[in-house]
């Protein structure tokens, strides 16, 4: 225990494991872990991303990032239920803030995102992004290729697929996909996309098992399906929150229904422990159209799972 009581996203001094503190209180960070810019011994900053004019329909997402911080102190105070390890014994990781981008001059936000990510991943650490709405997922793979190398590989839960053909280079949460592939960015081949319910005639060549599959078949067979294609290359995860059901995640822009439960999106993220994990965001969650703060809880929940993967990665 830190030997301040609470708001331990200032206080903590050690940046490993859990300290339980009143969830209703204190200064609200992602899962009360320490606010920090500096990256020393530091394994994965958290790092919001509150953009959301490039979504087709309702927006609000800017707003996620606080919303799903805010929830995630509901759950700092354990680690995640039906693991044999706090992630947080593994991994160092602080939450880095918000990154800073010009509203008032939207063709300067891609690079302004991208610039944020690689400051910090180009630093050591792993980056878990909290958005916003789905375009930043496209900024931030192009910080990682920057870091690693490309093409990557994506691990995609969504509605929609987002790779409609764009020949305009819209700032679009609906495209960034297939800019991402036809620029070299993202192996479709060895790429998947989970719980898809939209039309897209085009799919580019990813691997997709869609929303009606998931349903009809056992968890553990998309498991497997989703590890055949990914193999050992380097994975992107990245997690639009209207892969869920619009009745346990309404708070979002695009809902769809007839989505996975949190229980399948969750258990098939626990399922794929093992493959090697290099950035990871959750992303569309719009505060103004939640119910009870579920939608960001799901959120959060979806953020440690993926804590979790990237902490068993190779």
């Amino acid at each position: 225990m830190d030997k301040h009581n609470n708001d331990h996203a200032i206080t903590r001094d050690n940046l490993y494991g859990t300290t339980p503190e009143p969830t209703y209180g204190g200064v609200t960070s992602f899962m009360r872990r320490k606010y920090s810019k500096d990256m020393s011994g530091v394994d994965v900053a958290v790092l919001g991303v509150p953009f959301d004019t490039a979504t087709t329909n309702r927006s609000g997402a800017r707003l996620g990032p606080r919303a799903i911080r805010n929830a995630s102190t509901i759950m700092a105070w354990e680690r995640p239920y039906g693991m044999d390890f706090d992630p947080f014994d593994k991994l160092a990781v602080v939450d880095a803030g918000d990154a800073h981008f010009d509203f008032g001059k939207p063709e300067s936000v891609p690079d302004a995102i991208e610039k944020a990510a690689y400051e910090l991943i180009s630093q050591g650490p792993g980056l878990l992004s909290l958005g916003g709405d789905h375009f930043i997922s496209y900024p931030l793979i192009k910080a990682h290729v920057q870091k690693h190398g490309g093409p990557i590989s994506i691990l995609h839960f969504d509605a929609h697929s987002d790779t409609w053909a764009d020949e305009n280079d819209r700032i679009d949460h609906g495209t960034m996909f297939w800019w991402a592939t036809k620029q070299g960015l993202v192996d479709p081949k060895t790429s998947v996309q989970i719980g898809l319910r939209t039309h897209n005639p085009d799919t580019l060549g990813f691997n997709i098992i869609d929303g009606p599959t998931v349903h009809s078949q056992s968890i553990e067979t998309s498991i497997q399906s989703a590890r055949n294609a990914l193999g050992d290359s380097p994975v992107y995860v990245t997690f639009d929150i209207d892969c869920l059901d619009p009745s346990v995640a309404p708070g979002t822009g695009t809902p769809v229904c007839a989505g996975l439960s949190s229980h399948q999106a969750m258990a098939i993220l626990r399922g794929l422990h093992g493959i090697n994990v290099i950035g990871m965001d959750v992303v569309e969650v719009a505060p103004a159209y939640d119910v009870g703060e579920i939608t960001a809880l799901a959120a959060a929940h979806i953020a440690m799972e993926m804590l979790c993967l990237y902490a068993n990665r190779p």
